[in-house]
């Protein structure tokens, strides 16, 4: 497999080069974090003029640094390297696995030229651990699994045999390395259990692992559905668990959230202008470990679909909600449901999402709640067909699933 460049999250770390804080890199085991470090950003600073005694790589996985585990050892170490005044680059990798990091990096923000970045992605350094301990200090960048266009630039085939794979196997960078659907599937399904459910389980001393797998699959298979902790919980009771509270499911959920597995949306009222509590939609950091979750069954294509949009976006920087426009038919109120409300700075965009629009009836169908939404901000239908872009009628921008993936400004369009 080619080197994917990842020019995107590249650019974010020069971005941030020498900006006094802790840059740090999250998200999803194996999604590739510490690819990013080395060989991506470390070869960008070595083009750049950097010399190689001025960058400061330890990777805490390696058996030869396996001292620098102990907190004191990192700090005298990455000390003992610095010999002059020009600034000194230290990219470290799993650093969760030091006993009281957040010291030792806090530590690191007092010498003047140290630019200081790591990554951590075992169960000890998710996402509410870093806003606890480096409120103000830290510079979280968020690594995503490969975008449907990252994955096209190393994926040897056209584009529609790309998107067979991607929807059925998703963007873990070392999918690409599995040749056989065997292979694909062994991965993702070991990857699933062996990684992520028992760091999870690990973590957080979790005794009743087959309620957590209950849970994972009832997340997994309501992906595009509305559902919340409540209606997870009527489902245990509902099957006879009766040892099991409401809180234990509230609780199991926040320990899948926080280890970037799943998303959460909430749902917008769009007239209202307020968020509508519950429920609300959950997302798959990867469609291919959904779909290896279920053994790859419930290929629901629109649903997929869904889920592969919402990460999109979320890549692209916008906040995402699922938004509701109430209408009233007569003295009758409804709720249409727009798929998503995407906000960044003074744009929106109302996304609808729909395998076809095959008849004028499915058109009207899928239009519906955005001609009700009342307000001029751009209204986009995606669908799967590979089509030229269109307006209809309404001034609704019609455009393909490949369209919109592959364009980063597709929606602009």
């Amino acid at each position: 497999m080619d080197i994917i460049q990842r020019q995107d999250y590249l650019n974010k770390l020069i971005v941030r080069k020498e900006n006094g804080l802790i840059k740090i890199l999250t998200g999803i085991r194996r999604c590739g974090k510490s690819f990013m470090l080395d060989p991506i950003f470390k070869n960008h600073l070595l083009e750049n003029g950097v010399s190689e005694d001025h960058i400061i790589k330890i990777d805490l996985d390696d058996i030869e640094n396996v001292k620098y585990l102990n907190p004191e050892e990192l700090n005298v170490y990455v000390k003992n390297q610095i010999k002059d005044e020009k600034t000194y680059y230290v990219l470290i990798d799993e650093i969760q696995k030091v006993d009281n990091f957040e010291s030792v990096l806090n530590g690191f923000l007092h010498i003047r030229n140290l630019d200081v970045y790591v990554t951590g992605s075992n169960s000890k350094f998710l996402s509410s651990d870093i806003i606890t301990e480096f409120r103000g200090r830290g510079d979280e960048i968020r690594i995503f699994p490969l975008s449907f266009k990252e994955f096209v630039s190393a994926f040897n085939g056209d584009n529609y045999q790309a998107w067979n794979e991607y929807v059925t196997y998703g963007g873990m960078p070392l999918i690409l390395n599995q040749k056989t659907e065997e292979q694909k599937s062994s991965y993702l399904s070991n990857l699933f259990n062996l990684t992520y459910k028992k760091d999870i389980i690990e973590r957080n001393n979790i005794n009743k692992d087959d309620v957590l797998d209950i849970i994972i699959n009832l997340l997994s298979s309501s992906v595009g559905s509305l559902t919340n902790p409540q209606k997870i919980y009527n489902t245990f009771t509902s099957s006879g668990h009766t040892d099991i509270s409401k809180n234990t499911v509230i609780s199991y959920i926040e320990f899948l959230l926080d280890s970037f597995l799943i998303e959460k949306v909430e749902r917008y009222d769009i007239k209202g202008k307020k968020y509508i509590q519950t429920p609300q939609k959950y997302y798959f950091a990867d469609i291919g470990l959904r779909n290896a979750r279920l053994n790859f069954r419930q290929q629901e294509e629109n649903h997929l679909m869904e889920n592969i949009i919402y990460n999109e976006l979320i890549i692209r920087g916008y906040n995402v909600d699922v938004g509701v426009v109430e209408t009233r038919e007569g003295t009758d109120r409804k709720q249409l449901e727009v798929d998503f409300v995407c906000n960044q700075g003074s744009k929106r965009y109302y996304i609808q999402v729909a395998l076809n629009l095959d008849t004028p009836e499915k058109t009207k169908q899928e239009s519906n709640s955005l001609n009700n939404i009342g307000d001029n901000f751009k209204k986009i239908i995606i669908v799967k067909d590979n089509i030229k872009l269109w307006r209809n009628e309404d001034g609704i921008v019609i455009m393909g699933i490949q369209e919109f993936l592959l364009n980063p400004n597709s929606l602009d369009l």
